[in-house]
């Protein structure tokens, strides 16, 4: 069968995309794996942050909030937010650091909490006397995000997208009609070819042809830890100014919690580095004060960066029938409604969705590396 669209890549960038689009047109969702969203999308640390990801990125998390907290009816699924709140921290003589920040995003409307030390110690109790200010954000929650990939798979379905997995890409070359591709699960052939692939992307690119945009894979680790005492489930995601560590509670007794690491990796099944680990435990001693019992569970997931550590949404500058849909780093979760709203607008032609409709799509245009 010909399909008008092949997606490389079912997690979570692919499967948004495919279930926006298969209304309109055929689709064909190709996943390496034998299930999809194995890598980054199943290792994701699971929350909605919206200055996450920075000034630029923040408008695609503000749109795609409502759709995350109360889906469209034909999702068939209630909210899957659940509140958590954030905290940036700094130390003692860091406040304009801090103040930076929060200047940072006065153009896109936010506004912040500030916390003292006494209103940290309500929020975060066990803090080390050093850190003495934060910036609080009331409105960070919990994704529940194999629910969302989930959603996604389903609508994506329902609408007639087709998914195959063990279907690695090994040949993308030009036929009459568009792409014929070669997978490990056969052959097929599509209009247009869309590069989902995260950590892959470029890979996926070199094979087509295309010139590669220079997306990095970076390793991140999560450990899930506990101490000699419960830690608090309303505790919140809390954040070094200085990109040092980031942790919440687990919904236990215990903390996931990342030394907030980006090691250039080539793309892979990412595992954690014990040395990694030994540093993200060193650096949560110098914050608080509860002594580590017990290394849980560990973890390690890739996130991909365009040069710009902005996400590439548009069809490639030499070749139209090519589309890039990657580069989405930590924020492809809570991005995704957006993101995936751009995707189908640009591929159909048809007027931005109302969510979208005041975000400015070129900047995050593949043209902006030539």
């Amino acid at each position: 069968m010909h399909y008008d669209v092949a997606i490389v890549g079912a997690g979570m960038a692919g499967a948004s995309l495919a279930a926006e689009l298969a209304a309109d047109m055929s689709v064909l969702l190709l996943e390496a794996e034998s299930q999809p969203g194995y890598h980054a999308t199943g290792r994701s640390a699971a929350f909605w942050h919206e200055t996450y990801g920075g000034p630029d990125v923040q408008p695609l998390s503000k749109a795609s909030l409502s759709w995350l907290a109360t889906p469209p009816i034909e999702v068939g699924a209630g909210s899957f937010l659940s509140p958590r709140g954030a905290i940036t921290l700094c130390r003692s003589g860091e406040r304009d650091k801090l103040q930076a920040f929060a200047d940072s995003f006065a153009a896109n409307g936010l506004s912040f909490e500030w916390l003292d030390r006494s209103g940290l110690d309500q929020h975060c109790p066990g803090l080390r006397p050093d850190w003495t200010l934060g910036l609080r954000e009331p409105d960070c929650a919990d994704i529940d995000v194999a629910g969302v990939h989930q959603a996604y798979l389903r609508m994506a379905a329902r609408r007639g997208a087709v998914l195959h997995c063990n279907a690695a890409l090994t040949s993308a070359r030009r036929g009459g009609a568009g792409w014929n591709l070669e997978t490990r699960h056969g052959s097929f052939s599509a209009q247009v070819l869309v590069n989902a692939a995260g950590a892959w992307a470029d890979e996926v690119a070199a094979i087509a042809g295309v010139r590669p945009i220079g997306i990095t894979p970076f390793r991140r680790t999560i450990i899930q830890l506990r101490f000699d005492r419960p830690i608090p489930r309303t505790l919140p995601l809390t954040i070094d100014i200085n990109g040092q560590f980031y942790f919440k509670s687990d919904g236990g007794d215990g903390l996931w919690l990342s030394p907030h690491d980006e090691t250039p990796s080539p793309p892979t099944d990412a595992a954690p580095e014990e040395l990694d680990i030994a540093i993200a435990i060193d650096r949560l001693e110098h914050v608080v004060e509860w002594q580590v019992r017990q290394v849980s569970h560990k973890w390690a997931g890739l996130r991909s960066f365009a040069p710009d550590r902005l996400p590439v949404y548009g069809f490639d500058i030499a070749d139209p029938d090519f589309f890039w849909f990657a580069g989405q780093g930590g924020f492809g979760i809570q991005t995704a409604p957006a993101a995936a709203k751009i995707g189908a607008s640009l591929l159909t032609g048809k007027s931005a969705a109302p969510m979208i409709e005041n975000i400015d799509a070129a900047r995050y245009a593949p043209a902006r590396f030539t």
